[in-house]
């Protein structure tokens, strides 16, 4: 296994959790309603339950995970919090890393 092929795979390990994440169509849809919502200062449970028609404690449990990925923040404002997604400390730009390795590879391949 080349050098390239061991630093593929671990970029693949590292994004795990993301691609994990991600791969749920309700993460997907509480994505979609964070971003539009705008960048700061985010939109709140209640308001993304709206949004994918799920219950509270649903929507929740994915914002957990989606947060446990290092995808989604959370601005706390006294006893609200609200949901946003920083493109500094989101690791969803790791995926466009994870793409651009899979391409160089797959150039290669020519």
């Amino acid at each position: 296994m080349s050098k390239e092929q061991k630093a593929l795979i671990e970029n693949f390990k590292d994004c795990q959790p993301l691609l994990t994440a991600i791969g749920d169509e309700t993460r997907q849809l509480i994505i979609a309603a964070i971003m539009e919502s705008g960048c700061y200062p985010g939109i709140r449970v209640g308001d993304i339950t709206k949004k994918v028609n799920l219950s509270r404690p649903a929507v929740s449990h994915h914002i957990k995970i989606l947060m446990d990925a290092k995808i989604v923040n959370v601005n706390k404002q006294g006893t609200m919090n609200f949901y946003y997604l920083d493109p500094g400390k989101s690791r969803l730009l790791d995926l466009k890393t994870l793409v651009e390795h899979i391409e160089r590879l797959m150039g290669q391949c020519k």
